[in-house]
């Protein structure tokens, strides 16, 4: 009886005991929380990962589509075109982006219209298998497949011509962080290959997407005679802008060179991009060049991450923004991580509701500037997805 009373005692104290309880806890839960860190550095590699062969392969379309219509390449000299431009956007941070040739397709389909003129339909398709760390990989989980694809057109018959005018936000809280990063080369002396990773921010994420939607622009307009673009960027007031000009290098230099500082007050710059395009200058120059000759497309990429600050300030760009959408000026807005107040301003200014984007991330940023690039493109060579 004192046995089966010890016994019984013995047991008790066991399944009373939860001094191991924590140990016990942490052994299940440490590799779910592991996994889960695992997954959100994947994710991030993916978004970037996807918008960078996006880039490529839209890249590639355009440059195919100009090559055919503006250069009168053959089908076969606009495929060697097409794959040259894909290899030249992947950055090289993308590991094995070598092996993505041969998993790269280039179709172009050619018709004859009834005109005489050809039209062409150039589509890029494209696949990378991005491997996971190891932390992701607990979960069975090595690689991802990542695919992209870009379709565009474009014809032997005369094409439109463009001015832009970028009105962009330069006031201190574009000097915050994002949650995005980017990787860039940080040599020492032990280990001259060594990368380093930082936070995107806010500004940064612009000049990046500026730089994607610009070089959209060059890739349709090769030899610029038909694009025209000009920049002006605000804090509590207008700064220097660069003047309208041929081609994007002006636009791409004073973009790169923004700093963040200030207020925010964006009628004073919209004013001037409506001025800009609406004195008449625009239709002489384009008149005027060689090979171009036509009335252009106007618009205006209008860009804040906050609220005005000067009480009058979304009254007043409200008034510019009638003027402009009332002279035929496409206004393309994008709200990038912005406040309800300043969402509200750049939902009424946009030309129609799918000329507004609400950016909450560099990702988002990216994809809204690609959406416009793709729509300009299209009076030079029309982009279809």
């Amino acid at each position: 009886m004192k046995k089966m009373t010890e016994k019984r005692s013995l047991l008790a104290r066991l399944r009373d005991d939860r001094r191991g309880n924590f140990a016990m806890m942490t052994a299940f839960a440490l590799p779910v929380i592991l996994g889960a860190g695992g997954f959100a550095m994947d994710l991030t590699n993916m978004v970037l990962t996807k918008a960078e062969l996006q880039d490529a392969v839209d890249s590639a379309s355009l440059a195919a589509a100009s090559a055919l219509s503006n250069d009168k390449k053959t089908v076969a000299e606009a495929k060697e075109i097409a794959l040259k431009f894909f290899k030249t956007q992947l950055s090289g941070t993308l590991p094995g982006k070598s092996d993505l040739t041969s998993a790269t397709t280039i179709d172009i389909t050619e018709t004859t219209e009834a005109s005489g003129g050809k039209t062409f339909k150039i589509n890029v398709a494209t696949g990378y298998e991005l491997q996971l760390n190891p932390l992701t990989r607990l979960f069975g989980q090595t690689s991802k497949q990542i695919a992209a694809s870009g379709s565009a057109e474009s014809g032997t018959e005369s094409k439109n011509a463009l001015s832009m005018y970028f009105v962009l936000d330069r006031s201190g809280s574009m000097g915050e962080q994002t949650n995005s990063t980017t990787t860039y080369a940080c040599p020492t002396r032990k280990d001259p290959n060594k990368t380093c990773t930082t936070k995107l921010t806010r500004i940064a994420s612009l000049q990046l997407a500026t730089q994607d939607l610009l070089k959209q622009l060059d890739t349709a307009d090769p030899k610029a005679i038909f694009v025209r673009t000009g920049a002006v960027s605000y804090n509590s007031s207008a700064q220097s802008p660069t003047d309208l000009a041929w081609g994007t290098a002006g636009v791409l230099k004073y973009v790169n060179a923004l700093t963040a500082s200030g207020n925010t007050n964006s009628a004073p710059a919209f004013t001037t991009a409506y001025n800009s395009l609406t004195s008449g200058t625009e239709e002489t120059e384009h008149r005027n060049k060689a090979g171009n000759g036509q009335v252009p497309s106007k618009y205006i990429i209008f860009m804040t991450d906050g609220d005005n600050n000067i009480a009058s300030a979304d009254t007043d760009t409200k008034t510019e923004c009638d003027k402009a959408k009332a002279n035929n000026i496409e206004v393309y807005t994008i709200a990038f991580m912005a406040p309800s107040r300043g969402q509200a301003l750049l939902q009424y200014c946009a030309t129609t509701t799918n000329h507004y984007f609400a950016a909450e991330s560099t990702a988002d940023l990216l994809a809204a500037f690609k959406t416009i690039g793709q729509q300009a493109s299209q009076v030079i060579a029309r982009v279809t997805k």
